[in-house]
């Protein structure tokens, strides 16, 4: 008899996209810092602002998070201002303060996110962009970055194997 399948999943997250300018603050306040040499740099163009992490997800819910997470938001400034080297060596870029319309969406973005079934984390939500992995004694660099997040969004598969990470969608 054969086993039972699982369905396939897909490693999910919601994000924010730097502009270009923003990229590049973020990008040079990452070379500011004493990097260990086991560090692992973020490159360029996977630098983000998590919303949501969702991890793996059933495949099949894929067209119902599309269609459920559409909402509308007019961004905000966020200052980046606390350089910090989390446990397990992941250097981050975090938010002092959660700006009001940002903790609004994400806590919209959650609530649509349990109605169509995908656990949330429970945890203080903690805006940040990672900066490099495998950075233990890592000296982080003091200059803050000032984001301006733009109106929208996205869905983004992380892809197998590390290759990097693929828009399913943009909202906004």
């Amino acid at each position: 008899m054969a086993a039972p399948s699982t369905p396939p999943t897909v490693r999910l997250f919601l994000a924010l996209w730097p502009s270009d300018a923003t990229r590049a603050a973020v990008l040079s306040h990452a070379q500011a810092w004493a990097w260990p040499a086991a560090a692992r740099l973020t490159p360029p163009e996977r630098l983000h602002l998590t919303l949501h992490f969702l991890g793996s997800v059933d495949a099949g819910l894929v067209p119902a998070l599309k269609k459920g997470l559409d909402l509308a938001w007019d961004g905000c400034e966020l200052l980046l201002d606390r350089p910090q080297v989390w446990p397990g060596g992941i250097a981050v870029l975090e938010a002092g303060e959660v700006p009001p319309a940002l903790a609004r969406l994400h806590a919209r973005l959650g609530e649509r996110l349990e109605g169509i079934g995908v656990a949330v984390d429970a945890r203080r939500y903690r805006p940040h962009v990672t900066l490099a992995r495998k950075a233990f004694g890592a000296q982080p660099a003091p200059a803050p970055v000032r984001w301006q997040a733009r109106p929208g969004f996205a869905l983004v598969q992380s892809l197998p194997g590390g290759r990097g990470y693929e828009n399913l969608q943009l909202f906004g």
